[in-house]
């Protein structure tokens, strides 16, 4: 059983969300965040507030974390944000293109996210868990939502439906094209929202890992109520969109293009291709001006396990490991990792650029994660790019309530 709660959100004054929405905070440089940050109002100030601090300060240093807690508060009393007057629920809604989702925005339970109701899959870096925890610790509050997914629900899916046919509380259109809007929950309609998120066996973090387990940290030190929550948004299966991660790797670790194409031949089928795969278990190589379609040959792939058998993993464990002696993509200087919405002509730019061969794979899907955290089991690193981004700004959970 999901419990998911309502919550009594800070969020922006309506006719200033504009203004206040901004980027995920760790998809931003620093210059992209100090272009956003000359809008005093924008909430880059508030997750990447060394934008205020002197060039080159440290933004994990003690500094950076009291001047998002300063900027935090600046932007209260000056009435940007506003707090809701009663606890209630969310929606948040997007349109990027032709695609559309819309998500509700809630507490979920960190004795969830511990006991595996909240499902993971990935691992978390030391480093971004402290970061994030001293971050919520300083600012007494959660600024960035955890994507959760979840199965459709049919009922869910109705109440969303008939409460999105009102106009929004605001809808903007940010610098990257993508349009949001936030409808909050009438009263009479928060019991059955809980009560169709109680019907879910259980949900799936998509994106937030690090934040998701700094709030168990947080509230494993505090042992309070208030802190035995955490902000998300929750987004069914079936309206979500997910892109391609790729990859591109700088040398061909001494082999010759010719050593290195027939080393590969030897384990995928070889053929003219495309710049983007059409289907599961096709890769696209870029190598010295050329697309290929590569395919990995029978019997490559011997068993069905979740991990193993995504195509990340099939790149990995079958070619990047073994020709090109990438054995940790996760630290490797080697390799870089490039999301589908910078499309094959990133990758095309940086291997005519200098590097030595680019992969497009095919998007992870969702029933792939679901099984893999249902295994309990963890993804290879990049293996999922959701689009479009949640943004953060768009609700804050203080601290103060349980």
């Amino acid at each position: 059983m999901a419990d998911v709660r309502p919550f009594r959100a800070l969020r922006p004054r309506d006719d200033l969300a504009g203004d206040v929405i901004a980027p995920p905070y760790d998809v931003l440089t620093l210059d992209e965040a100090r272009a956003l940050a000359t809008n005093p109002r924008n909430f880059v100030h508030v997750t990447r507030s060394e934008v205020d601090l002197p060039d080159g300060a440290d933004p994990h240093g003690q500094a950076a974390y009291d001047r998002a807690r300063v900027n935090l508060d600046q932007l209260v009393s000056d009435g940007v944000l506003v707090r809701d007057d009663a606890p209630t629920y969310l929606l948040y809604g997007q349109v990027m293109g032709a695609h559309r989702q819309v998500g509700v925005l809630a507490a979920c339970s960190v004795g969830a996210y511990d006991d595996g109701t909240i499902k993971k899959h990935e691992f978390t870096r030391p480093d971004k868990e402290d970061d994030r925890t001293h971050h919520m610790e300083v600012l007494d509050a959660q600024v960035g939502l955890v994507f959760l997914a979840h199965r459709a629900h049919a009922g869910l899916a109705a109440i969303v439906a008939r409460l999105t046919q009102a106009a929004p509380a605001w809808r903007v259109t940010t610098e990257d094209g993508v349009e949001h809007a936030l409808w909050p929950v009438p009263l009479d309609d928060v019991d059955s929202i809980r009560d169709a998120f109680a019907e879910l066996p259980a949900l799936y973090i998509a994106d937030g890992h690090h934040r998701s387990a700094a709030a168990s940290r947080v509230h494993a030190h505090r042992r309070d109520a208030p802190s035995a929550w955490f902000l998300a948004g929750l987004f069914p299966d079936d309206a979500l969109q997910v892109m391609a991660y790729n990859r591109v790797v700088h040398d061909l670790d001494g082999h010759t293009v010719d050593d290195f194409l027939a080393q590969v031949a030897a384990r995928f089928t070889l053929t003219a291709g495309r710049p983007v795969p059409t289907r599961r278990g096709d890769f696209s190589m870029y190598l010295a001006g050329r697309w290929y379609t590569l395919t990995a040959r029978p019997g490559l792939v011997t068993t069905d396990d979740p991990v193993a058998t995504l195509d990340a993993s099939v790149l990995q464990d079958h070619l990047l490991a073994p020709i090109l002696g990438i054995d940790d993509p996760r630290r490797s200087e080697r390799i870089t990792f490039v999301g589908g919405i910078r499309g094959p002509q990133a990758l095309v730019k940086a291997v005519d650029a200098g590097a030595a061969v680019a992969f497009h794979l095919f998007p992870t899907g969702l029933d792939q994660l679901f099984d893999v955290a249902d295994a309990g089991k963890v993804m290879p690193p990049k293996s999922t790019w959701f689009e479009p981004k949640l943004r953060e700004g768009v609700a804050v959970r203080l601290l103060d309530e349980a």
